[in-house]
């Protein structure tokens, strides 16, 4: 069909938090924002389209998961995963950062340990401790350039803990990891073993990269349905996060009547039904524009890649499988945490999520977000180039 993404939409002055809340988060309103996991894409038309006939019908009342949103759904997850899945297994909450939020509280107890693969998505270790429990870690390996899994030291994160509960982040988020059905098998095994339940983190698995495929955690072995949730929504994959919609998807009747039973104590009623047809549209409609995105994002990949090797050889990308997130090492320019932070920020005015964020001993990368426009990108990495180079004159006068 031919989508423009090269198309510059100008999101400043719309209550944009990308874009209009820098005075708030930054101090400061003069950066360039590659940062949070929001898109500056356009909605393909025909999802357009059935927003719009929904507000010209004028009405707003409560609505439900009816069947064509349940076939829209299905059919994605089959379709795409081949993942055959029931409608009773199905909760909608208003995103997957709620949702992790809920599971814990339905699966674990105050003081419980709840294990995390560092680095990885901040709020996963807020959520965590702001909800009373205990956060154990098994770091990620980073070696030859990539990360891999320490499963010795997971299982004995496991052991000495007492863990109850495993976020997976799959595909993983910073560092673009697309885990293999062996790695999943390894660690769902050890999880069954010590009566763990998986809090499978799915959000990005529409975005893996050409050689790479998506193993939904239940798929890996027919075992794991009894013991995971999986956190799917239409939001990164469409840009609608802002619409607030999600699909947990718990196959397992006991999880999900504590599961549900949470969300009523919390007094949560339904979803926007605004959000609800965005998500029914785009999984009927958004096919074809996904696969025109994805092609486009291997584009800014390819240039980033580029740029990087030929203009800021210091700087390290390690190659993602997966995401729109490119993470970055950025330790080849020799300087510590803090003038790293000084660099991206004061002199190439750019606005990076910092790499201290996703875990300890990660001051040295920054995540940046390549689902934008390529002359976005291209001016982010030249206002780089130019800080990286006014540093390097810095140090030689």
């Amino acid at each position: 069909m031919g989508y423009d993404f090269d198309a510059v939409h100008d999101r400043r002055g719309t209550d944009c938090e990308k874009y209009d809340a820098g005075m708030q988060l930054k101090g400061r309103d003069d950066l360039l924002p590659l940062w949070v996991a929001d898109m500056d894409f356009a909605l393909p038309d025909e999802v357009l389209d059935d927003l719009r006939a929904a507000v010209d019908r004028g009405i707003f009342g409560y609505g439900f998961a009816g069947t064509r949103y349940y076939d829209a759904v299905q059919g994605w997850f089959e379709n795409r995963f081949g993942w055959k899945t029931e409608r009773s297994w199905f909760v909608q909450t208003p995103g997957v950062v709620f949702a992790i939020g809920a599971a814990l509280q339905a699966f674990t107890e105050p003081g419980d340990a709840v294990l995390v693969q560092q680095p990885v998505y901040y709020p996963f270790a807020q959520l965590v401790e702001a909800n009373g429990r205990e956060l154990a870690n098994s770091p990620l390996v980073y070696e030859d350039g990539r990360y891999r899994i320490d499963f010795d030291d997971f299982e004995r994160q496991v052991r000495e803990h007492g863990v109850r509960a495993f976020i997976l982040c799959s595909p993983h988020n910073p560092v673009g990891r697309v885990w293999r059905p062996e790695e999943l098998e390894r660690v769902g095994r050890i999880c069954m073993e010590h009566d763990v339940v998986v809090i499978a983190d799915e959000i990005h698995a529409d975005f893996t990269r050409p050689g790479h495929r998506h193993h939904m955690f239940p798929l890996v072995d027919p075992a794991f349905e009894d013991r995971c949730i999986v956190c799917t929504a239409p939001s990164k994959t469409f840009n609608i996060a802002g619409l607030q919609v999600a699909n947990i998807i718990i196959p397992n009747e006991g999880l999900r009547r504590r599961y549900r039973d949470v969300l009523g104590r919390l007094g949560y009623l339904g979803t926007n039904v605004l959000a609800m047809e965005a998500c029914r549209s785009a999984y009927e409609h958004g096919g074809p524009w996904l696969a025109e995105l994805k092609d486009y994002l291997e584009g800014n990949l390819a240039y980033l890649r580029d740029f990087l090797r030929e203009r800021i050889p210091a700087v390290k990308l390690v190659e993602p499988e997966g995401t729109y997130l490119a993470w970055l090492d950025c330790a080849g320019l020799g300087l510590a945490d803090e003038a790293l932070e000084e660099l991206i920020v004061d002199r190439a005015h750019l606005w990076l999520d910092a790499g201290s964020m996703f875990g300890p001993g990660c001051g040295q990368f920054e995540r940046v977000n390549i689902a934008c426009p390529r002359s976005t990108l291209a001016r982010a990495l030249e206002q780089l180039e130019a800080a990286v180079h006014a540093v390097a004159v810095d140090d030689e006068k």
